[in-house]
Formats: structure tokens, sequence, C-alpha cells
């Protein structure tokens, strides 16, 4: 017969997993303070130099408030952060420069795609220990998810032409949402490991 420690090891109460969930939903203004970071030391996204420097600081700081939020689950802080940081340079650096740098909305979507396809590349690595075989399906949704945020953006009026390192808070909002099983998966993950 279960006793009550037992049934709380295997299953965390439901408001610790609403809680990881609303922690994972304020991430969101990671994308916008890594951009600011990013543009007031790099400025526009016009090359590849600016891409990649922007792109590892926007994703340094992007990981920082993610790490944060899955602190107790999630992989170790170096690890998020470093993949989140080289994703983002990688991703930002091919993206742009396969659009040529442009800013219609059918360039940032492709940009998004590609660029959160790699960042979740590289995230996956360390979210491999952690939730396994989900963490395969991560580049797929972080892709769909991008190109989502860039869409979001342009559509609701966004400056876009200043060629921003990644698209404002209505894009951030709607993929740390879309994002939030992330959390609840690793959380879910942290219980059931001996």
């Amino acid at each position: 017969m279960p006793t009550q420690t037992d049934t709380h090891l295997s299953s965390p109460p439901a408001v610790s997993r609403s809680g990881t969930a609303l922690r994972w939903l304020a991430t969101f203004i990671g994308f916008p303070l890594g951009g600011l970071v990013a543009e007031m030391v790099v400025g526009p996204i016009d090359g590849p130099v600016p891409a990649i420097v922007g792109g590892a600081i926007t994703g340094g700081c992007l990981g920082v408030v993610q790490w944060y939020a899955v602190r107790r689950s999630g992989p170790r802080m170096i690890h998020w952060v470093g993949a989140s940081a080289v994703g983002m340079a990688v991703g930002l650096a091919t993206g742009a420069g396969l659009v040529g740098y442009g800013t219609s909305t059918a360039d940032l979507v492709t940009q998004g795609a590609v660029c959160g396809a790699v960042m979740g590349i590289a995230q996956s690595l360390p979210l491999a220990g952690r939730i396994g075989r989900l963490a395969a399906g991560w580049p797929v949704v972080l892709a769909g998810l991008w190109a989502l945020g860039w869409a979001t953006s342009a559509g609701i009026g966004v400056d876009v032409e200043a060629q921003y390192t990644v698209f404002g808070a209505s894009g951030a909002l709607v993929v740390a949402a879309g994002t939030s099983v992330l959390p609840m998966a690793l959380a879910r993950a942290s219980t059931v490991k001996p």
C-alpha cells in the first residue's frame, strides 16, 4: 500500500505543475530583453557578424531567463545558456543570411523557422539527458513557434524593418505559451527518475 510520501514523490501536486508553467510563461521577457541588449551592442542585423554576435547575446539572455524558470528540473545553467547562445548565433546567422537580411513577413517567417530549428537542435542536446527521446521533437516545435512569433510581431505592426535579432513581446508571448509544455515535461521527468 503506497504511503503519502510515495504518492507525493511519484506525482507532484497540480499546483506545482501549474506554478512551473506560470514561471515559464514569464520567460517571454527574455526575448525583448535579449533583443534590446543586442540592438544596443550591434545595431541592426544586416550582415553575418551582427547576426552572430547579436544572436549570441539574445540567445544568452533568453537562456538565462529560461534556465531560471526550470532550474530545479532542467539542465545545468552552463549547458542551457551555452546551447541557447550558440544555437541562436548560428540560427540567426543562417536564417537571416538565407533571406538576404530581408524584413518582409515571408522573410522573417523563414528566418524564424530556421533560427528556431537550429536553436532547438542546440537546446535538445542538454534536454536529452532530462527528457530522453522527447528532446528530438524540440527543433520542430521551436521552428514552428519561432516562425509564428515573427508572423505575430510583423502582423501587429512592429517596425521589423529595424532588423532586430528577435520578434517583439507579442511574438514572445506566443512562443512562451507554446513552449510551456517543456517545463512540465522536465518536472514530470524529474519525479519519475530514481
